[in-house]
């Protein structure tokens, strides 16, 4: 019998064509040489390309004294309407401190924040980069820098801050050609003394000053740690704009300091028990603040970088703005408990619409966001006179009748402050008292579409192209100093201007860099329709909602109150200035009950007085004030029952900060 189950194979097999077939030794040999040759090739190829197209153009590393000065930022200075000197501003660039003139926990607070492992590595910190790369693959998006010390300063001299893996090369070799240049003591000194800790200070002895008022050599510990901490986010973590993060983010760099054998824990708990105290700000700022905020950022923008140093001349009034500054801080600090309101802002524009007085708030020290330009708040009633000056250019008359009755719109009710309602008034009478309800009729009558493309001609950009019925109160949201330049429309007999605060930049040796356009108003709105709005805004000062801002001269304006007592405005003007006034708290919190016709009229009425004490009194339209020079210094409103939360922020930040003070990835 044949055994079914072999123990050995068979002496003649069938070929399976499944089987690969063993290829001689030397073809596999010249196959794989082939494909050596190719990668290789294609190595170089690649090398010579980013040796071509990424590295070819990157700058030489000079001399070690020629690195302090390369790539610094422009200076500037600011000069009020008069050519007298405002305040000097952008980067402020320290003294050139040696690692021996700091106390040895200055340094050694950089290298926890930034570079524990400096001494230990090359110009690049291959392990930091690996675990870098880990945690970005791990979070599924840029989580981690990589760089360590040396490519930071690399960056910082010669690079731009874009995040690419062409800039990441380049700041590679740059930071190699730094080491082969400059030892780990200069390296670390150079740092030290170039890096950006932001509020314009670049460099440990001018951070030092900034923050403390001190030269860098007296730093105490805690202070130390919270400038070391700056230096990864020096915008977002600035003590002048958010203290608590800047403080966490120190503690940090004490508890690596400790880790690292640096300090002992007697003296991290020193440095938490005595965390360091801001020095006051520099005068200039505590009422140009925010002006020179501003016009920092937007000098910058028109400059393009084309000049090292910078003579900045604005439409600002010295006198105008110290007044307007002092005024809304009194008004607040003796009325604002009461009233339940801790913040208040201010714009003023001459005829030509150059901005003369700015207030963006009460303490630019505490809070650099500017309220003034910034902020998007609903204004409530001050939205009105848009709504009406359509209505007029739609046919309807001030001496037309319509009827103060309750209106309901689906679920909609607006109803009028106190709840009564007067049955027949003329179109001028209820805008002179703030009718809630014939506005919301006017709108009707008129289609939103009509208002939303008048208040488009006037200035105002956040208005929807269809927006809802509750425009007509005002419940949507704008800055201060669009409502105001809107109103300035008034002011100019139906013609417009974009507002404007620089005049011309020059060179320190008086080199033209800027000069404003002088462009001609532009026509948006008919002069004799003008006029009679003009005449309504005036019935509102002298018989209507805003009589707490009665002057001795001829003089414009409307309140407004937004839902819930959340913001409170008073915007107004005589033939000779333009002013708005916003009042209201940071945190949204709805007022006292405080309306446009209280605490912002009072502010109002306050710095026009001022403003025009001693100037020659004017009607409006009449020949002098048209020609007028900018001055020299020396009832109850009610809330608009629109949609929509009231007063939301929407930050412009980036186009009044990071310009300048932009953070740059790491």
């Amino acid at each position: 019998m044949t055994d079914r189950f072999p123990d050995h194979e068979p002496e003649t097999t069938t070929f399976r064509a499944d089987l690969p077939t063993r290829r001689p030794l030397g073809r596999r040999v010249r196959i794989g040489v082939t494909a050596g040759v190719a990668g290789t090739l294609l190595v170089i190829l690649a090398a010579a390309w980013i040796q071509l197209a990424w590295l070819s153009g990157l700058p030489k590393v000079r001399t070690a004294d020629a690195l302090w000065s390369l790539n610094r930022a422009p200076g500037m200075t600011f000069l009020d309407r008069m050519g007298q000197t405002i305040a000097v501003r952008g980067p402020r660039n320290g003294r050139r401190v040696t690692l021996a003139e700091l106390p040895a926990y200055v340094p050694r607070a950089f290298l926890a924040a930034e570079d524990r492992r400096f001494y230990q590595h090359g110009a690049v910190d291959w392990l930091g980069v690996l675990r870098a790369l880990r945690a970005d693959a791990e979070a599924g998006a840029p989580v981690q820098g990589g760089s360590g010390l040396t490519q930071q300063l690399a960056k910082t001299l010669f690079l731009t801050p874009d995040r690419s893996i062409k800039r990441k090369v380049q700041e590679a070799v740059m930071a190699s050609r730094l080491a082969q240049r400059l030892s780990k003591d200069q390296i670390l000194e150079l740092y030290l003394n170039r890096v950006f800790f932001g509020s314009s200070a670049y460099g440990v002895e001018a951070a030092s000053e900034t923050y403390f008022d001190k030269p860098a050599s007296a730093l105490s510990l805690s202070e130390a740690a919270l400038l070391a901490a700056l230096p990864k986010a020096p915008s977002r973590l600035s003590p002048a704009n958010d203290m608590p993060a800047a403080l966490a983010r120190s503690h940090l760099v004490l508890q690596r300091m400790l880790q690292a054998g640096w300090i002992d824990q007697a003296a991290e708990r020193d440095a938490l028990a005595s965390p360091p105290q801001l020095a006051p700000e520099p005068p200039e700022d505590e009422d140009f603040g925010y002006v020179l905020d501003l016009a920092q950022t937007q000098a910058a923008a028109l400059a393009k970088g084309r000049a090292p140093d910078l003579i900045v001349q604005l439409s600002i009034d010295s006198g105008l703005q110290t007044t307007a500054a002092q005024i809304a801080q009194r008004v607040i600090e003796s009325q604002g408990r009461a009233a339940g309101a801790g913040q208040a802002a201010l714009v003023a524009l001459a005829p030509d619409a150059g901005i003369e007085a700015l207030v963006g708030g009460l303490d630019h020290r505490f809070s650099r966001f500017d309220r003034a330009v910034q902020a998007l708040r609903q204004p409530g009633s001050a939205f009105k006179p848009l709504v009406y000056a359509a209505a007029l250019e739609k046919g309807i008359k001030p001496t037309d009748i319509r009827k103060d009755a309750p209106v309901r719109l689906g679920p909609w009710a607006p109803g009028n402050y106190g709840g009564g309602y007067a049955g027949a008034v003329t179109v001028e009478d209820a805008l002179v008292r703030s009718i809630n309800t014939v506005s919301v009729r006017l709108t009707q009558e008129i289609g939103t579409e009509r208002i939303a493309e008048l208040a488009s001609r006037f200035g105002v950009r956040e208005l929807p192209a269809r927006p809802e019925l509750s425009v007509a109160l005002g419940a949507y949201e704008t800055s201060l100093i669009e409502l105001t330049s809107a109103y300035q429309v008034f002011q100019q007999d139906g013609r417009r201007q974009e507002p404007w605060l620089i005049e011309k930049i020059t060179t320190s040796a008086g080199l033209p860099v800027y000069q404003r356009p002088v462009l001609p108003p532009q026509p948006v709105y008919d002069p004799a329709l003008n006029d009679q709005m003009v005449r309504m805004l005036q019935g509102v000062i002298t018989r209507g909602t805003g009589r707490r801002a009665a002057l001795d001269r001829p003089a414009a304006g409307k309140t407004g109150t937004s839902q819930n007592w959340r913001d409170a405005w008073f915007i107004g003007f005589t033939p000779e200035l333009v002013c708005g006034v916003w009042v209201g708290n940071d945190d949204d919190r709805p007022m006292n009950k405080v309306a446009g016709g209280d605490l912002p009229a009072d502010i109002w009425r306050r710095f026009m007085l001022a403003a025009e004490a001693g100037q020659p009194v004017h009607d409006f339209g009449s020949a002098e004030a048209a020609t007028a020079p900018t001055p020299a210094p020396p009832a109850s409103d009610a809330p608009a029952a629109g949609d929509g939360r009231a007063g939301f922020y929407r930050s412009l930040a980036q186009e009044f900060a990071q310009a300048a003070r932009g953070e740059a990835p790491r």
